[in-house]
């Protein structure tokens, strides 16, 4: 049981990027399209009956403050495991998200190819609802995966949002695309 529930939030590109995290590690990056409201539901369920608490200093002491700071600024910095996450989620999303954080910085994969990676090469539908159901965006660069057609797909964060962190990465050679309701800023 989940004891303790704290959030902050903080500027990025001019935009607000909300972490939550548990007294076990980080377990939510709430992108600037979304709010902290956005997720009560999940959150109710995931610490029901705990209080949501404002704490910059144990969200920086994550190190997923300084991780996103660096990211921002366009160093290359790739997945780390001395930020401590409390994955909530069943345990093929968790196979799925621990593959996420093995594409390396600049690089693309295919739904496919996540499929293929955790040893489950038919299930590239149930893999594309993993990676939507990311709940560590960036640090978890489901922003890397596309479509076997080298388009953009969907993105919690939006398309745009997707395209800049790609370009950002310089990732070349991926094409617009991705469901209408994607598109938004």
């Amino acid at each position: 049981m989940r004891q303790k529930l704290m959030y902050t939030t903080m500027q990025l590109h001019g935009q607000p990027w909300s972490l939550l995290a548990t007294e076990k590690g980080l377990c939510r990056v709430v992108m600037p399209n979304e709010t902290i409201a956005d997720w009560q539901g999940w959150i109710s369920k995931i610490a029901p009956g705990v209080e949501l608490e404002e704490n910059e200093q144990a969200l920086r002491q994550t190190g997923m403050m300084d991780w996103l700071e660096s990211y921002f600024t366009g160093e290359k910095i790739a997945f780390t495991e001395a930020i401590p996450l409390d994955l909530i989620g069943t345990p093929f999303q968790q196979e799925v998200w621990k593959a996420l954080g093995q594409v390396p910085y600049g690089e693309i994969r295919t739904y496919g190819d996540i499929a293929a990676a955790i040893g489950r090469p038919s299930a590239v539908r149930a893999v594309g609802a993993a990676n939507g159901a990311n709940p560590i965006p960036v640090l978890l660069p489901c922003h890397r995966i596309i479509g076997a057609n080298r388009k953009l797909t969907g993105f919690r964060g939006g398309l745009k949002m997707k395209r800049r962190l790609l370009d950002l990465e310089r990732i070349e050679g991926v094409t617009d695309g991705g469901h209408a309701r994607f598109n938004f800023n």
